[in-house]
Parts: structure tokens; C-alpha cells; sequence
């Protein structure tokens, strides 16, 4: 009998390809696998498509002759993630749900109870890597999804697998049609962490207030109208009303928003973005070694400081940022990022932080 094949691994399967991938070379490498489904907070109203999903994970399951469990963390998924990303929309801000839906939920709760139940490691279908301890960005660097878990902490990184982190998702479909997964052909899903294709929103307004308010232009004229501020994200060209068309019927794209006054301005020219920033105060840091981003580990290997040699991101996919750190409260969990250039639309949303090739961690942009 194999080491691994006395290591037990608990593995979140969500009926999509990637976990189904991630189970199978989790099995094939000798590790004793149990699959998990997390059942969803389901939206009142709306179709959610759990109940699916999971007839998915038992038919993979099946394939793979291991055993399914249902893990329900409806009401966790709710008061952690859906409450808090509520709250952040109604004070302007645009927080991105599958980061707290990984802090809390998939490396929150669902870790949490894989160790008190016989787990020796928890694993997912992220495209991400653990390298000597450190957590790195995936080979795909498309689909890499560091950007979503940058709240990891260095005690839970020996514990965690990414089996597909080092294939590109070409490969994993690949493998999936080798190993004959049943989700092999299985479209991948674009909805909400955990919820599933929902309107957005549709969603956001059963849960806010609609207020009608105006449009302006860059001259501060009202030209056309919209249900709420709040609804709406800088860079946006869909879901308000322009009375009158623009020249040469170009698009508007929303520049500014205030929410006090419930007003959105518009510009045909998305580069007039007024949230252009050099300067982004981080809230909630949170620094996956447990010790000061400037002290990289690659950095430090080579006895170097990293402080004024780093990397972000403000979304995801966006390409890496050159950027220093200009100010750091390690113990209040504060930060100032500077980035060698302006950037566009930064709104409520995280910043991630990385030295080359690992992710140091990341915060909550204010």
C-alpha cells in the first residue's frame, strides 16, 4: 500500500470538469478521495441549478467508484457571502462574491469540517499551485484563479491539493475525454460562486430598492435616466436610459457614479474614467506567509528587497500591474499600493499581490 494511498483526501466536486479532473488524478495517484458536494443557498424566486449540478457529481462519482457526500452550507453561503456582497453594492462599492465565497465557504467552513472529519488534505478544481510551500500562479496563466483566493492562510497551503494547476485547460478537457468523465463535454458554468446562472441584476434589485435617478454628461446635464445607482459598475454601457443619441451614435459608458445624490455620469470616451487611480488603499489585507509582503520569498531566497518590486492586479485576467508597496500596516490589516501607471475602474473590488510568479496575498480596495 502506497503513502498516499493512506492519505485521505476530501475533493469539492461541483459537477463541472475541472473537479471531476482533479478527482480522478487524485485517485489515479493513490490517495484515498471523497467526493463532496456543497449544497447552495438557493435564491428565493429564482432557478438555481444545484440539485442538477449535483446529479452531475454522482454520475462522476459513480465513474470513479468513490464515495458522494452532501455538505449543506446554504445558510453559511448566505449570511457570509450574499448579506456581505448586498452590503457592499448598497454603499457603492462592487465586491467580487467567489472571493469571500472561497475565504469562507470553500476554505472556510468546508476546510474546516474536512479536518474534523478525517481529512488529511482538501483539494479543488482551481487552476492555481502550491510550489515549496508557496502559492503560485497556475500554468494556464488564463485561466489562473489565484486572483480568487488570496485569502489562503501558510498554515492551510501543505494541506490543500490543486491537481490542475499544472495543466492548461485544454489539457484538462484532454484528460477528462481520456478518462471518459462523464462531464467531459460539459459546458463550463459562468454563474455566480455557488448559486449558479442568475441575473445578477435581477437579483440585486429584489434585494434593493429600486430609486430612479438621472444621467448626466461630462457637462453635468441630465440626458437620460436609470432605476438606482447603485446597480451599475464604472465601465458599464447597458441598462440606463439616454434620451437623446450621442454623435455618431457611439456607446456611453458610465465614468462616474455618486450615490448620495443617486447620479450616474456618461462619456462615449470610456478613458475618462474619474476612478482612475495611482494610489489604492487596501483594507482586510491578508498575507499568505503570515509575515510582511516585502519579504518575499523569492526576494529574500536571492537577499533581496521586494517592496519596491512587485506585481497586482485590480480584476481578474487583467494583466499583472507593476506596483510598490508605499505604506504597510501589517497588525490593522492596512496597506497603500502604488502603481507605475494609472488604473481604470477600481471600485470596491481586490487588489492581489504577487512577486513574479507567487501570490503573496491581497485586500479589499478602498
Amino acid at each position: 500500500m502506497s503513502a498516499k494511498k493512506q492519505k485521505k483526501v476530501f475533493i469539492g466536486i461541483s459537477g463541472g470538469v475541472d473537479s471531476s479532473v482533479s478527482a480522478t488524478l487524485l485517485k489515479k495517484e493513490g490517495y484515498d478521495v471523497v467526493g463532496v458536494f456543497i449544497r447552495v443557498w438557493e435564491p428565493v424566486g429564482f432557478v438555481c441549478n444545484w440539485r442538477e449540478e449535483r446529479r452531475w457529481a454522482r454520475r462522476v462519482a459513480a465513474h470513479l467508484d468513490i464515495p458522494l457526500l452532501t455538505l449543506d452550507l446554504s445558510q453559511e453561503y448566505k449570511r457570509r457571502v450574499v448579506d456581505y456582497f448586498i452590503a457592499e453594492y448598497k454603499a457603492g462599492h462592487t465586491p467580487n462574491p467567489d472571493v469571500m465565497c472561497n475565504k469562507h465557504i470553500k476554505f472556510g467552513v468546508f476546510y474546516d469540517w474536512a479536518m474534523t472529519h478525517g481529512a488529511d488534505f482538501v483539494a479543488t478544481g482551481h487552476y492555481a499551485q502550491i510550489i515549496k510551500n508557496n502559492f503560485a500562479i497556475s500554468k494556464d496563466k488564463d485561466k489562473d484563479q489565484t486572483y480568487f483566493l488570496w485569502n489562503l492562510k501558510t498554515e492551510q497551503l501543505p494541506k490543500i491539493l490543486f491537481s490542475i494547476g499544472k495543466y492548461t485547460k485544454t489539457e484538462v478537457r484532454a484528460l477528462a475525454k481520456k478518462f471518459k468523465l462523464p462531464t467531459a463535454e460539459k459546458k463550463d458554468s459562468q454563474g455566480l460562486c455557488f448559486v449558479g446562472q442568475i441575473d445578477f441584476k435581477d437579483f440585486l434589485k429584489r434585494e434593493i430598492n429600486e430609486k430612479k435617478g438621472d444621467v448626466l454628461n461630462e457637462q453635468g446635464k441630465v440626458i437620460g435616466h436609470h432605476d438606482g445607482a447603485t446597480f451599475f459598475t464604472l465601465g458599464e454601457r447597458h441598462g440606463f436610459e439616454i434620451d437623446t443619441k450621442s454623435p455618431e451614435e457611439k456607446p456611453y459608458y458610465i465614468i462616474a457614479k455618486n450615490i448620495k445624490k443617486n447620479t450616474l455620469t456618461v462619456s462615449t470616451n470610456p478613458h475618462q474614467i474619474r476612478a482612475e487611480r495611482l494610489e489604492v488603499k487596501l483594507e482586510k489585507t491578508n498575507w499568505i506567509s503570515g509575515k510582511n509582503p516585502e519579504d518575499s520569498p523569492l526576494k529574500a531566497s536571492q537577499g533581496e528587497s521586494s517592496g519596491h518590486n512587485l506585481l497586482a492586479r485590480v480584476r481578474y485576467r487583467q494583466p499583472l500591474q507593476k506596483c510598490q508597496i508605499t505604506k504597510l500596516d501589517f497588525k490593522k490589516g492596512e496597506a497603500i499600493i502604488t502603481f507605475a501607471t494609472p488604473q481604470l475602474a477600481v471600485s470596491g473590488q481586490s487588489l492581489v499581490l504577487y512577486d513574479k510568479n507567487i501570490c503573496l496575498g491581497g485586500g479589499i480596495i478602498r
